[in-house]
């Protein structure tokens, strides 16, 4: 919390600085022109004893601290569109106990801990005359054992009076993931992927395709309603080859999943402004798949305003989920099946995450400085049936 506290402490200071310089320039007469900045630092933990990579037991013990800014700009064109430029830097550092087990006799694996980085860049088009909103997006995710690129294209059109809205989003994904495997396992000449090691290792596809489909309506003041279709699909090396599967002859290998995967989530969102105070929300999902899971998710959280200026947040989500036809637990798979894992994740079970958030936004900004108008902290805790827990913290904060 003390990292979190003195990163975003910092980022506050720059920014300070730039606002105090525009407002000397003459930037309200430039047609580009700052419309928000959002900071966000966060520290994620979890424990358990059903690692993936030795099998389905052994420690999940994991710590996650991330930061993220992104940065939204726009200006209005000749024809009086407003384009909207957002470039938004991620950047995360973790530590995992359960990926230093890929290779044991040493005193760290290239995975023991790493530093994630994935920047992107994203413009749109509103047209007010046609309601219409049409965009692009570019990412890039970078991490030691995967780089990736993406793509997105957005289009959303609303109806006369702006009740109504239809959206689509289209994305492609390429990414390319190391090939790392167990120690034990590696045939000889094969590298680790750690550093200084300069052994080959052999780098593997994967590709995603997603499409969301969404309609939002108004039904009337108080009540708001949303549903979202977004399929996706999967191809190239979807299993993860330092994951160790155990058979019952006491004989084990790396995990190996099929080359594609088909996913078909379905959602309703509903949000109803219960008088001047309460905002509640709810949402449901429904999830299924090709390799056999289906899913249920439902969250529900209530936004109250204390004062105009504070609100609170409590929050909760349940989630179930089957197993896929080729998980089994840690040496119970027979060494004559075509596929198999271990992996906890897309195993049967149900999930509890609660929490609470807490938001001040005073009219004269946050510690003097007008621009910097919101803070929001979030708390939550996840439980698992399979007995992994996890908590999370989040401080943002957002500058206008």
């Amino acid at each position: 919390m003390k990292k979190i506290i003195i990163s975003v402490g910092l980022l506050a200071g720059l920014l300070r600085g730039g606002y105090a310089q525009s407002e000397k320039d003459t930037y309200e007469k430039r047609k580009l022109k700052i419309d928000e900045v959002n900071l966000v630092s966060s520290y994620y933990g979890q424990d358990g004893n059903n690692s993936a990579v030795t099998g389905g037991i052994g420690t999940e013990k994991l710590g996650d601290f991330a930061n993220s800014i992104d940065l939204k700009l726009s200006f209005i064109d000749r024809k009086s569109r407003q384009h909207s430029i957002v470039a938004d830097f991620n950047i995360d550092h973790y530590t995992s106990a359960s990926s230093d087990n890929i290779d044991p006799l040493t005193v760290s694996s290239a995975s023991r801990s790493d530093t994630h980085v994935y920047p992107s860049l994203s413009w749109s088009v509103k047209d007010d005359a046609r309601h219409t909103t049409k965009g692009i997006s570019y990412s890039y995710s970078t991490e030691y054992d995967y780089q990736s690129h993406g793509i997105n294209l957005s289009f959303s059109k609303s109806s006369k009076d702006n009740n109504r809205e239809f959206s689509l989003k289209a994305g492609a994904f390429f990414d390319t993931w190391t090939a790392i495997l167990p120690a034990e396992l590696r045939p000889s000449g094969y590298g680790s992927a750690a550093e200084g090691d300069r052994d080959p290792v052999a780098y593997k596809p994967r590709n995603s395709y997603n499409l969301a489909l969404s309609l939002s309506q108004v039904i009337n003041k108080r009540l708001q309603v949303l549903f979202t279709v977004e399929p996706s699909f999967q191809q190239g090396l979807l299993s993860t080859p330092y994951h160790r599967v155990y058979f019952t002859n006491g004989s084990h290998t790396v995990e190996k999943l099929p080359g594609s995967r088909f996913k078909l989530p379905v959602g309703a969102r509903i949000s109803y402004f219960a008088g001047d105070r309460l905002i509640l929300r709810g949402f449901y999902r429904f999830y299924n798949d090709d390799w056999g899971m289906t899913a249920h998710t439902v969250n529900v959280e209530a936004s109250y305003k204390v004062t105009p200026f504070f609100s609170v947040s409590p929050f909760y989500r349940f989630s179930n989920q089957t197993a896929v036809r080729y998980f089994k637990p840690y040496a119970q798979h027979q060494a004559t099946e075509t596929y198999y894992t271990s992996d906890y994740d897309i195993s049967g079970f149900t999930s509890h995450f609660v929490g609470m958030g807490l938001r001040f936004a005073p009219p004269g900004g946050m510690f003097g400085i007008k621009h910097w108008n919101t803070i929001e902290v979030r708390y939550g805790h996840y439980m698992r049936s399979t007995g992994m827990v996890g908590n999370s913290i989040t401080l943002a904060m957002k500058l206008k």
